[in-house]
């Protein structure tokens, strides 16, 4: 290749022209590169609980910039899609719930991640009837050791603590509520399935549960069966089903205005008439 001082003078302005040009370019997508943006989740701290015996759980934290005394928290548990271990996934779907939870609810907002290949609940997915194993998932009981670990760091109203999931986090949700019943004032299962033979367990939490009758990944039956399991068994839950919705009833779930201001009200053994409020679909 001939250089450039040998080249006559219009060849020379034309290379330096589309020089120009290529630089401009990849000085446009830098700036617009991934690395140099602003990230999205810098609000949730990233941290990993270790148990002390090897085992770890990657998760986000997000604590109120202005705690005025015993917090309460909310444990978030997402779906299937979301597992891995890059503390990132797990807020794809919720990110804005839950900073408004912290902001303006004042809660401590936990959202741990799942690894690849296990669940938040030991179940048969292909099941049309839930049964709960006898112990927790590892990750579960991780996530709910977590919570006794961030009770060591911060002034946490225990009598106040709630969970939220979607779809395996819905069925972690009915889980964890099934397994430690004195440890959650409230949940809000999503798309998720639980086991109607431990409904008398639940008699006094405080359930609002959502789901889309066109769910044709978890089927709505599931949480139909719980919903009406618990008030055989003598309790109140609440239930708003989204007609022609398929599985992401989450984002019609995220988007009612009284899901926070309702769950953040409850407290562990609050007279139960609090339940009754605000008023939503019938269940089927």
């Amino acid at each position: 290749m001939r250089p450039i001082a040998c080249l006559p003078p219009v060849h020379r302005v034309l290379i330096l022209a589309f020089t120009m040009i290529a630089l401009s370019h990849a000085s446009v997508q830098a700036e617009q590169s991934p690395q140099s943006q602003p990230d999205e989740l810098s609000v949730f701290e990233a941290r990993v609980y270790d148990d002390g015996d090897g085992n770890t759980l990657p998760y986000r934290l997000l604590i109120p910039e202005e705690a005025q005394g015993p917090m309460p928290v909310l444990l978030f548990l997402h779906g299937a899609g979301e597992r891995g271990d890059d503390n990132r996934r797990q807020l794809i779907h919720g990110k804005d719930l839950l900073i408004k939870a912290a902001r303006e609810f004042g809660c401590i907002v936990v959202a741990p991640q799942c690894p690849v290949g296990e669940k938040w609940s030991i179940v048969d997915w292909s099941k049309d009837k839930i049964t709960f194993s006898d112990a927790p998932a590892e990750p579960m009981r991780r996530a709910n050791d977590l919570i006794d670990n961030l009770a060591e760091q911060y002034d946490i109203d225990k009598s106040r603590i709630y969970i939220m999931g979607l779809s395996m986090g819905g069925y972690g949700s009915w889980d964890a509520i099934c397994r430690w019943p004195d440890r959650f004032a409230a949940a809000a299962p999503i798309c998720g399935g639980g086991d109607p033979a431990q409904a008398n367990l639940l008699v006094n939490t405080p359930i609002w549960a959502f789901h889309g009758d066109a769910d044709t990944v978890v089927s709505v039956d599931l949480t139909r069966a719980m919903i009406h399991a618990i008030k055989d068994a003598g309790g109140e839950p609440k239930y708003t089903e989204y007609p022609g919705v398929g599985h992401g009833s989450w984002i019609p779930a995220f988007a009612e205005t009284e899901l926070l201001p309702w769950l953040t009200s409850q407290r562990l053994h609050d007279d139960q008439d609090a339940q009754t409020q605000p008023d939503t679909q019938p269940s089927p």
